[in-house]
């Protein structure tokens, strides 16, 4: 069946649209503004004067001769070399995939049996059937082929089905790449038996060209092999400045030569000049900007957030100080400088893609300070890396040992990769070198550590173990949510389950919208019997009571809750589902029965109105949807997809019309995938029947029972 998306129609006010995109921009170049300015500052102050300045592509400022003679391993000259070496090696291609074959002949199996079913459908006419055929994924047939499909009697269609399984056979084992798609499909009609009518030779091409596809690829990491094979088997090339040779002429253009001939020779400075300060200074700006504008793309609520981008800011401007200090002018010192424990402490306090790309930063601005060193750069990049994957999901304090491992064999490994294919180096360096390596890992998984138990207190922020200790089923308050207020667990359960999956659509945080789920509505442990979902009995205590003492004990399970979470230490995260599920929606029910009370007396809706705040998060305003949305399908219990389909647009589309979702970084997108995700969890969790024609006919005859 084909649906269409669910909402599409649905519009977001246009201040709201402009609004949002530019705060979120003009925060994230304040940000950038701030932290730059700082790096700059460090940068500058801490510049050490040398000899000489140049820069690579702009003419020496005077003559320059080497002072003496100098037999080095040429990184420009080896690196030349093998460049030119791994490009004359050929793509790699995969073979013929004969599981891919096995798939397509498998898929045009199940295929032809479904048509099969359809042409034998004495209860449908040819109209439907045609549409039926048209919707099966991945055809794309001819109203022409559809007719003639019909058309063919059951010995002709066999003959079809066991032609297209058979050329298609054929066909797939041929070796298949994209670039051959046309010929593969042109090849059909020229293995076709001459036995089929030329109707049948139509059914069969427009079947199998359908199925045809790639079955031979690039082999980007063969390729890559071959080609860093042939690198590594270039020779280091040995170059020999001799004794008042000529490195520079004044005017001439510096090259990377030229370049590399100075830092062997230490002849090149970094002293203090104007450029000095505007280079550092752009070059702070523009990786902070591009922090900033990554941020802004992908973690826009750190923005909206100011503990957290404070954070993020000071861990920036240590670090920068702190290899400022540390790496210029040293040996052994930049190799113990703890990437990898900045990337930990973003990864466990803040989050996982943006602890990669902080390290790809910090790896740039190591290797700015070591004087352009491509190994310190890979050293530092590869353990950032490395360090926030190991840290990604943290569910136990063991894995703070298991990353330091992982960092450590990095480490290590980048040192060997760099260091074993020269022999400038002795092997007393290098075993230094590697007790470095392991030193770096062990001080970043102890300084991490220290902050994952310290800093996300101080600043509360809420860490992925605290949400694992709230989600188990032991936890006192969700218990007591149990065994207090079944209904309500049992609902909050589905609702968590529905969060979560949305959550994951749109990259929110899945866990923190399962948790946040799970304490919703434990204020309702305080009156649980008050709500529908726990009363068993057919017994309503809101028959006795007028509509606004009902209505305040709805809205009282918030501040119950609020309370409750205070009670039992609920992080703030967590505790703020509580309020802003509901948002400032309306208590409909109650109200309308209030007016209808009434006999014309004013009846005031804020007393009929929950407290707020509206959602602030992505979380919250996907938990309001799905409370409403679960709470409504189960009342209603719709009887078809379609049901289904527009109990959940419409609890959207109000909730949007109402302004409940303006204050959160939900977008059309977003609520689409949310709809979406909703549909298919609510799908399987109260399984509507399908709608026969006969029987949609005598249910729209009957009247509605529904509420």
């Amino acid at each position: 069946m084909n649906r269409a998306p669910l909402g599409e129609a649905e519009l977001v006010p246009p201040q709201r649209t402009l609004a949002l995109p530019l705060r979120k921009t003009f925060r994230a170049l304040l940000f950038a503004l701030l932290l730059s300015s700082a790096w700059s500052a460090a940068l500058i102050l801490y510049a050490s004067p040398e000899q000489v300045t140049v820069v690579v592509g702009e003419p020496s400022p005077r003559n320059i001769k080497a002072p003496r003679q100098v037999t080095y391993i040429s990184e420009v000259k080896t690196n030349e070399a093998r460049a030119t070496a791994a490009a004359r090696v050929a793509d790699v291609y995969t073979g013929p995939d004969m599981e891919i074959a096995s798939r397509q002949l498998q898929s045009i199996g199940q295929i032809t049996t479904y048509i099969s079913a359809i042409r034998q459908d004495a209860f449908a006419d040819d109209a439907h059937k045609r549409v039926l055929i048209a919707e099966i994924p991945g055809l794309n047939l001819s109203a022409e082929v559809l007719r003639t499909i019909l058309l063919l009697d059951d010995a002709e269609w066999q003959s079809v089905v066991s032609e297209a399984s058979r050329v298609l056979d054929q066909i797939m084992r041929d070796e298949i790449r994209n670039v051959h798609l046309p010929d593969a499909r042109s090849s059909i009609r020229r293995r076709l038996s001459h036995a089929l009518s030329g109707q049948q030779q139509a059914v069969v091409v427009a079947l199998v060209e359908n199925l045809i596809i790639p079955n031979s690829f690039f082999d980007a990491q063969l390729t890559t092999a071959n080609r860093e094979a042939t690198r590594n088997a270039v020779e280091p090339v040995y170059w020999t400045i001799l004794e008042g040779e000529s490195i520079l002429r004044e005017g001439e253009i510096v090259t990377e030569l030229a370049l590399e001939k100075l830092e062997v020779l230490g002849l090149l400075s970094t002293g203090l000049h104007w450029q000095d300060c505007l280079s550092a200074a752009l070059l702070a700006f523009t990786l902070v900007l591009a922090l900033s504008l990554y941020v802004a793309r992908t973690q826009p609520l750190l923005l909206e957030r100011p503990r957290r981008q404070l954070l993020l800011a000071l861990t920036l401007f240590i670090a920068g100080v702190g290899a400022r200090l540390c790496i210029p002018g040293h040996t052994l010192l930049p190799y113990l400088f703890p990437v990898a424990a900045i990337a930990m402490v973003v990864t466990i306090l803040l989050d996982g893609h943006l602890a990669i790309m902080v390290s790809a930063i910090m790896a740039l601005i190591v290797g700015h300070n070591a004087a352009g060193s491509l190994e310190l750069t890979v050293y530092a990049f590869i353990s950032g890396v490395i360090a926030a994957l190991s840290l990604w999901r943290l569910d136990h304090l063991g894995m703070f040992v298991r990353s330091a491992v992982q960092v450590a064999l990095a480490n290590a490994a980048v040192l060997l990769a760099f260091r074993l294919r020269t022999t400038a180096y002795e092997p007393t360096a290098l075993v230094q070198l590697l007790g470095m390596a392991l030193a770096n890992a062990v001080l970043s998984a102890s300084l991490a550590f220290v902050a994952f138990a310290a800093i996300g207190r101080l600043f509360g922020i809420t860490t992925s173990l605290q949400l694992l200790e709230l989600a188990r089923p032991t936890h006192p308050l969700f218990r007591q949510l149990l065994i207090e207020a079944p209904g309500s667990y049992h609902h909050s359960i589905v609702v968590s389950n529905m969060a979560e999956r949305a959550a994951e659509a749109i990259g929110a945080d899945p866990l923190l919208a399962r948790v946040g789920s799970y304490y919703h509505d434990i204020g309702k442990v305080v009156r649980p019997y008050f709500f529908a979902e726990n009363q068993s009995d057919g017994q309503n205590p809101h028959d006795n009571l007028d509509p606004k003492t009902s209505a305040e004990i709805i809205i009282g399970h918030t501040l119950d809750g609020i309370a409750l979470a205070r009670k039992y230490g609920l992080p703030d995260r967590v505790r703020d589902f509580i309020p802003e599920h509901h948002g400032t929606s309306l208590v409909t029910y109650f109200f309308r029965r209030a007016n209808e009370e009434s006999d014309g007396a004013d009846v005031r809706e804020e007393d009929f109105r929950y407290p707020g705040p509206r959602p602030q998060s992505r979380e919250t305003a996907i938990v309001m949807l799905a409370d409403a949305i679960e709470a409504a399908v189960r009342a209603n219990r719709p009887a078809t997809q379609a049901e289904t389909e527009r109990v959940i647009r419409q609890i959207t589309n109000d909730r949007l019309v109402a302004g409940e979702l303006d204050e959160c970084d939900l977008t059309l997108r977003d609520l689409d995938r949310i709809r979406e995700a909703f549909y298919s969890v609510l799908q399987g969790v109260f399984h509507p029947r399908i709608q026969y024609p006969e029987k949609a006919q005598r249910r729209a005859a009957r009247p509605s029972t529904g509420t």
